[in-house]
């Protein structure tokens, strides 16, 4: 990590398992003192117990489930506080399944959970942030926020939760343009199938028991997490952490600022009927 970057305290959402647990744990070896956001009460305090013995880091553990609007706004307070210079939201669920069959209150919840949660965090950290000249927030996504017109088969049936891994990416990119300039840097981390537990439940309730992982495979927790940091550091907005080819991004904005050409006042040839039409 770079200096302006900690240590000083992180937060990190959905730190019980996977990609969280693994955040808490290399930036516990960095120096961090950590705030680790989940709903199981047990994983948080054995991870917290764990950490502070092996690296000597001050980990405080908060219970909250952010789908619940009193605990995000406790966790909110929490992150506007002036220690934290670095915040991760990794919490999130998936929701998976046929549109018209999902229970619609799940859908509701991966909507709170994924885009609401994140999004007031980084409200309620940047200001301060801003204020002190440092801080960073991350925000995890997933490779499933370009996989829109892809059917399900292999990959899941997955309309709002790709959608919502979708706002992730826009929100940070348009966030990073926005801070341009300032010392405060966002970063969306966006992996590709991970080996965690997160395919183990579409999100009602979290896995019990101790942490394991899918059986799906995938890039180890481990690795994600290396590449986000180090993508951090050297001011990467979008770390995707298996992309070998990285001019891969720049080709991507340059066919969004050709399809922004059609911003223009005259409609395309194409959409004209009658006989003055195409």
């Amino acid at each position: 990590m770079t200096e302006d970057h900690g240590p000083g305290t992180a937060v990190v959402t959905g730190a019980s398992s996977g990609i969280g647990a693994e955040y808490a744990e290399q930036l516990a070896r960095q120096g961090w003192n950590l705030v680790l956001v989940a709903r199981r009460a047990e994983r948080l305090t054995g991870l917290a117990r764990e950490l502070g013995e092996s690296t000597g880091a001050a980990v405080e553990t908060v219970v909250a489930d952010l789908a619940q609007s009193a605990d995000l706004a406790r966790v909110a307070e929490r992150v506007a506080a002036e220690d934290v210079a670095l915040v991760v939201n990794n919490a999130g669920i998936n929701g998976y399944g046929p549109f018209t069959e999902v229970d619609p209150a799940l859908l509701v919840k991966v909507l709170d959970v994924n885009v609401t949660a994140p999004t007031v965090l980084a409200r309620a950290a940047l200001p301060g942030m801003l204020a002190r000249g440092r801080g960073a927030v991350v925000n995890v996504a997933s490779l499933l926020a370009f996989a829109g017109a892809l059917p399900p088969g292999p990959l899941p049936h997955r309309a709002v939760y790709g959608g919502t891994k979708g706002y992730m990416v826009t929100f940070t990119r348009t966030l990073a343009a926005e801070l341009a300039g300032t010392p405060v840097r966002v970063q969306v981390v966006c992996p590709g199938l991970t080996a965690t537990e997160f395919h183990l439940t579409a999100g009602e309730a979290p896995v019990p028991g101790e942490r394991r992982v899918h059986d799906d495979g995938g890039m180890p927790a481990a690795d994600v997490v290396t590449a986000s940091l180090a993508a951090l550091a050297a001011g990467e907005v979008v770390c995707v952490p298996g992309l070998v080819q990285a001019e891969a991004l720049e080709r991507l904005a340059a066919a969004e600022q050709g399809v922004r050409a059609g911003s223009g006042s005259t409609m395309a040839p194409r959409y004209r009927t009658g006989p003055d039409g195409a």
